[in-house]
């Protein structure tokens, strides 16, 4: 119970950090690197994390997890401080950038972590949907952080110093006691792992699904607070409450979603509706003007994280209920999507934005998650 508690706190921490970062990267980078560079400058750091999950594995089987969620978390405070303390330079968005690599390859660690805690796999979308809730907690705290650090001003330097201080809870939760490990395949190659996964039908289509998701999880949160704030002109103080707001469906929707599946419906129906309610949502803030009312902009955000949350919620309890923490060849491929997400998404976003509007982007993009959701999952193989 201790080490689930504990890496659900950490992730409450880990949220706060990765969430401060994300949600003013984007606006940040903007004034100083021009709108041509952004796309390939965000889409390095998915580059490098998509390298740094092909070792995964062999380094998850030499050192183990919780030895390398430690070191990269430590790497992580060292760059954010350096980042503040150089602000506007190449060197701070270089520094952000790998941090933003380093996120999803701590999120592995934590994941190996907590799998190996789980010893009934019908329990499965509970305990995880539990830790989500942990992450979700400090995603809803993070843009009320924001919106008061900037609210004096556009002083990036205190959100990454913040971003920093944040990470630093985890780490003594993790240095405390030694936690669960399992035992760990001896790792095959990564292309075996691709292979097994791409004929069996189940997994390649919850792990599309993932991937999509992750891809909304670089449009929304990237592209949607800098079209408000830049374009619309809503001044950061109030982004940071309605950010705040938008956030509540996770924690919300999330562990009785994982419930249910548990219990009563099965991942498929929840996962489809997730897919059309975020898809829709994020292509409705292409609709959202200046003379729109706060309130409406505000139910558009919300639409948006609550399709997300059944989807996150359905395709982690999906997915973690068909493998174990000793398959760490297939967690990495499952979350190695999240990296290529972070690659190939700002690509995509930035050759929308360089041949049209931040209207054309979220239709583009909102089309694609709907519809390329609901034929993933579709194919998904139901448990009830």
């Amino acid at each position: 119970m201790y080490a689930r508690n504990a890496l659900t706190i950490g992730n409450f921490f880990v949220a706060v950090s990765s969430t401060l970062v994300s949600y003013t990267l984007l606006s940040y980078l903007s004034t100083f690197i021009s709108s041509g560079d952004l796309g390939v400058a965000i889409a390095s750091g998915g580059v490098l994390s998509v390298v740094a999950f092909l070792f995964m594995p062999r380094l998850v089987a030499r050192h183990g997890p919780q030895q390398l969620a430690l070191f990269m978390t430590v790497i992580e405070i060292i760059m954010l401080f350096a980042a503040a303390v150089a602000p506007r330079t190449l060197a701070s968005a270089a520094l952000i950038i790998f941090v933003l690599a380093l996120q999803p390859v701590v999120f592995y660690q934590l994941d190996l972590l907590l799998e190996a805690t789980v010893s009934n796999e019908n329990t499965t979308g509970r305990v995880r949907t539990f830790f989500l809730t942990g992450g979700n907690v400090g995603s809803l705290v993070a843009p009320l952080i924001i919106g008061t650090l900037l609210s004096g001003g556009e002083y990036y330097t205190f959100v990454f110093a913040a971003a920093g201080a944040a990470l630093m809870p985890f780490i003594v939760l993790l240095a405390l006691r030694r936690l669960p490990q399992g035992e760990t395949q001896g790792p095959s190659p990564v292309r075996d792992t691709l292979r097994r996964i791409a004929r069996d039908r189940d997994l390649a289509a919850v792990t599309v699904g993932h991937f999509i998701l992750y891809a909304f999880y670089i449009w929304a949160p990237l592209y949607v607070p800098v079209y408000l704030h830049a374009e619309l002109h809503i001044p950061w103080a109030t982004l940071g409450w309605m950010f705040s707001i938008m956030l509540l469906p996770y924690l919300v929707i999330e562990y009785p979603a994982g419930w249910v599946a548990d219990r009563i419906l099965g991942d498929k129906e929840m996962m489809l509706a997730g897919f059309v309610i975020a898809g829709g949502a994020l292509a409705a803030v292409g609709l959202l003007t200046k003379a729109t009312a706060l309130w409406l902009i505000l139910a558009v955000l919300v639409s948006t994280r609550v399709g997300a949350a059944f989807v996150e919620s359905m395709t982690e309890g999906h997915f973690f209920r068909r493998v174990s923490e000793k398959d760490i060849v297939s967690v990495s491929v499952f979350r190695g999507v999240w990296p290529l997400a972070d690659a190939l998404a700002p690509l995509a976003g930035g050759a929308i934005l360089a041949f049209g509007s931040y209207q054309s982007f979220f239709f583009l993009t909102g089309g694609f998650v709907l519809v390329t959701g609901v034929i993933s999952t579709l194919l998904v193989r139901d448990f009830r």
